[in-house]
């Protein structure tokens, strides 16, 4: 029940209180002493408060609600051991730019330094991984620090926010007095872009004969969903769209080239090194796209749009800047242009490339599964409003070249920081978030028992994901590398021998539902099964062989020119290409 400004409460209560009146509905956390105050006003709270098994797994859940939801995202944890464990889920957020605020209890301020029993200096750990952080030591701070933490967490470019309270101050009392406007003079993220950069870039856009719009996650965090296919569609420019924008234009519109990067298409890396004008949005030029920056796109001019202006000619020279939200960016681009580009000829070089070197799998010896075919017919038999998580590998790769990317904000995934063990609790998050939505985790071996503890919290709270355990019994990504570039020494990538741990019964134990696959009969009664079970979790394991690897491929370090399409196999360009 809301109170009144002014009245007296505890800091627990006013802790309570702010973050219903920022518009809370559910956070993912686990008690323990020094956030304990917090957790008794919690009890008789309209916020819905969800147990989960352990603090990392409630940051990746409130990162797979942030996503899905469009909101910030809340964890909650206590001091020490407790916010340590939440590190991970904060870093993934910086990286990824998901909007998150994480509250941690403290010892009491008089203790703080001291090395008291479970303290950590948990504002110092995640300094550099956070937008902001705050140590609250008065009662009367909570309110405002709240406020400022979601103002934060949510405007400019999106991410995380810690709030770390002294148990005192938890327990203490004050007069509760909600901010109505904000004061950060140091806060002022950019919005609007300025009209001589539009200007200027429109100009070189209608100039150029290769153009190419490189499309990254700064445009599912703006929504600007309509803008970008209005101004595709205006100045008929090709598309790539990074691995965080995977449905930000469908799949299947004739100008988008794919995803690029080291296990990009053929054509959306050939697109990016043959360019004559890069048009990049909401994308920081990340190392797995440009691979060695000194090759990286030789003859292009480059036209960076960001709202972070720390972004821009961090990794890649620019010749037209743009400051600003991504949405009003294309809008304003769109509008500028009197004259779209020629862009005939190179529409079909790149059309050709997109033919020729269409993502592919070799099939799998004595009648196993590919992997491949196995998220591929996920993808098929799946609703097409399905929203999709991976964890981080092979998997994660198979799956953003072979789900059908054809909607935006239906696509989660760790980007930046790679993280083993998102996809299960993320996928909670993201049930929480959409529950009317089927929601499949495309989860590897390895990924998968990191954090699988959280299906318990699904099948205990009646949130009935779907997780894919994509199974080849090893690490496959670094067995890859080992493959490729280690002369197959399989230095510890082999997880297990077959059925240990046994994932069916394992997923039975912790109250879902178990299946396995082994053929491709097998495989699509599974698929056909776990959709139909809407009231408890359902996990699949899919036995696939283990030597499948991700193709196309650029070794790290290397030119993007050296892409591969199989192994010792690299594209061979024509000769209208170069």
């Amino acid at each position: 029940m809301s109170r009144a400004d002014g009245q007296l409460l505890t800091g627990a209560q006013a802790l309570v209180e702010s973050l219903e009146r920022s518009g809370v509905e559910v956070a993912f956390g686990i008690p323990g002493g020094a956030i304990l105050p917090a957790y008794d006003p919690l009890f008789d709270s309209r916020i819905r408060h969800i147990l989960v098994r352990h603090e990392q797994g409630g940051g990746h859940a409130a990162e797979g609600y942030a996503i899905a939801s469009g909101r910030v995202g809340v964890c909650i944890a206590t001091s020490g051991p407790g916010a340590t464990n939440l590190v991970t889920a904060i870093g993934n957020a910086y990286m990824d730019s998901t909007p998150l605020v994480a509250i941690t209890g403290q010892v009491n301020g008089t203790a703080i330094g001291t090395d008291a029993f479970q303290e950590a200096d948990i504002r110092g750990i995640v300094m550099p991984i956070t937008k902001h952080s705050f140590l609250i030591k008065e009662t009367d701070e909570i309110p405002l620090a709240i406020k400022e933490a979601f103002h934060i967490a949510a405007t400019g470019r999106p991410g995380p926010v810690l709030v770390d309270i002294a148990k005192d101050a938890l327990v203490g009392k004050a007069p509760f007095h909600w901010p109505e406007e904000l004061d950060l003079p140091g806060y002022k993220p950019t919005v609007k872009p300025h009209v001589r950069q539009i200007r200027a870039a429109a100009k070189l856009i209608s100039q150029s004969r290769r153009p190419v719009l490189h499309i990254g996650g700064g445009i599912v965090k703006a929504e600007a969903f309509e803008e970008l296919a209005a101004l595709v569609e205006k100045a008929r420019i090709p598309v790539v769209t990074t691995l965080m924008a995977r449905g930000a234009l469908p799949d299947s519109h004739p100008l988008h080239m794919g995803m690029p990067g080291m296990h990009g298409t053929v054509a959306a890396v050939g697109a990016l090194q043959r360019a004559d004008l890069l048009i990049a949005i909401g994308t920081r030029f990340d190392d797995r796209v440009t691979g060695r920056l000194d090759s990286f796109a030789p003859n292009a001019k480059v036209i960076h749009a960001d709202i972070d202006p720390a972004e821009i000619g961090k990794n890649c020279a620019v010749d037209v800047p743009i400051v600003g939200d991504c949405r009003q960016t294309l809008a304003l681009l769109a509008k500028e242009i009197v004259r779209a580009p020629d862009t005939d000829e190179w529409l079909q070089v790149l059309g050709r490339m997109k033919e020729r070197y269409q993502p592919r799998w070799d099939e799998a010896p004595d009648g196993k599964l590919s992997p491949q075919e196995v998220i591929q017919r996920i993808g098929q038999l799946s609703p097409e409003d399905t929203i999709y998580v991976t964890g981080v590998g092979q998997h994660q790769m198979w799956a953003a070249h072979f789900l059908p990317h054809e909607r935006p904000m239906k696509w989660l995934t760790s980007g930046g920081a790679g993280t083993m063990g998102f996809c299960v609790p993320a996928a909670m998050g993201a049930k929480v978030a959409q529950p009317d939505k089927v929601v499949w985790g495309i989860d590897g071996d390895g990924c998968f028992q990191m954090t699988n503890q959280e299906l318990v919290t699904c099948a205990l709270n009646r949130i009935p994901i779907k997780i894919a355990i994509i199974n080849n019994h090893a690490l496959g990504m670094v067995r890859q590398w080992q493959s490729l570039f280690y002369d197959s020494r399989y230095s510890n990538t082999d997880l297990h021998t077959e059925h240990l741990p046994n994932f069916p019964m394992l997923a039975e134990a912790m109250g879902c539902v178990g299946l396995r696959a082994t053929d491709e009969t097998e495989m699509d009664e599974c698929i056909a099964k776990a959709l139909e079970i809407n009231d408890r979790p359902v996990v699949v394991e899919f036995v696939v062989h283990k030597d499948a690897m991700v193709w196309p491929m650029v070794a790290a370090g290397v030119s993007n020119d050296e892409i591969q399409v199989a192994r010792n196999m690299a594209p061979v360009w024509e000769e209208e290409e170069l």
